[in-house]
């Protein structure tokens, strides 16, 4: 049986679906869809040199590969490669594969330090670190089950604030990218980010079609947007907030996580997933409280190319 690696082709659906398969089960708690996949592809910035791809074994895709630049970081020699197989078709070279083909790619394209998550596994440690990899930071996957339990109860918000779902702003969400552009620059991360260009901002986060405008909760504070917690759902039970953040003069209030959660799950979401680095202290004792628990740690590897 011959392996190899290659390019996803977005307009194949067979290919999008294997994809999303080798994913969902190899990476659970993230949301994927062949629809969230391909708009990804369609919309990628050119300095992302964004690629997508698969290992296939007669016929079956059994690993896939994320690769790309992160173009919106000040350092942006900054190149990452996520590698994720099918868990019951390690050990026949898929792995090596797509990690070889994305380091060509990202070396060809002027990378100089390639960062890579892994699941916290012997098998995955050593894997990454046979390729040159060095553990760095780690985080946390957190689960809620929304569908044996409610989260804490709301509470009426303070005079001064005021809490709105994210469609509330479809005509005019520029607020909401600058309060995002805010937040993302101070979560803990090896990569820098710094959010400037809104049309990219419109393509991969406002206009995904994993993104909810109706269970995204915005809190405003004298009328103007302080906190958000930013949904996604997949198109069967699944909820995530992929992003949660407080303007810096506002934190420590829990102002809008809480909403999103109670509106997802009267939405009929059974299934709530966030992460956090496992260093971001305040924002675990927040997950904490709403009743998130631990399902599984990554841990982020990094490699200098010479």
């Amino acid at each position: 049986m011959t392996v190899i690696a290659r390019d996803l082709r977005p307009d194949v659906r067979a290919d999008l679906d294997g994809f999303v398969e080798v994913r969902r089960l190899a990476l659970p708690y993230v949301l994927f869809t062949p629809e969230s996949v391909a708009h990804d592809i369609a919309h990628a910035q050119p300095e992302a040199a964004l690629r997508r791809l698969v290992a296939e074994e007669d016929g079956e895709i059994i690993g896939t590969a994320q690769v790309g630049i992160a173009y919106d970081s000040p350092e942006p020699d900054r190149g990452f490669v996520n590698v994720y197989v099918h868990p019951e078709r390690t050990r026949r070279g898929a792995g090596s594969l797509l990690a070889r083909a994305a380091e060509e790619h990202l070396a060809a394209v002027g990378a100089t330090t390639l960062y890579a998550w892994v699941l916290d596994e012997p098998a995955n440690h050593a894997f990454a670190e046979r390729f040159g990899y060095t553990a760095s930071r780690s985080a946390y996957f957190l689960r809620l089950d929304l569908a044996q339990g409610a989260p804490p109860p709301l509470q009426d918000p303070p005079p001064d604030v005021e809490i709105r779902p994210g469609s509330d702003f479809s005509d005019d969400p520029r607020p909401l990218f600058e309060l995002d552009a805010e937040t993302t620059a101070d979560e803990p991360s090896d990569i820098g980010v710094e959010f400037t260009d809104y049309r990219a901002w419109l393509d991969g986060t406002w206009q995904h079609p994993l993104f909810s405008q109706e269970l995204t909760s915005v809190a405003l504070v004298d009328g103007r947007p302080a906190a958000f917690s930013a949904a996604r759902t997949d198109d069967g039970t699944r909820y995530g907030t992929v992003m949660t953040g407080t303007a810096r003069a506002h934190r420590g209030r829990g102002l809008a996580k809480n909403d999103s959660l109670h509106r997802a799950r009267a939405a009929g979401y059974t299934e709530a997933f966030t992460g956090n680095d496992t260093g971001n202290g305040p924002m675990l004792a927040i997950n904490t409280w709403f009743g998130y628990e631990t399902c599984a740690t990554e841990v982020r590897y990094v490699r200098e190319l010479t």
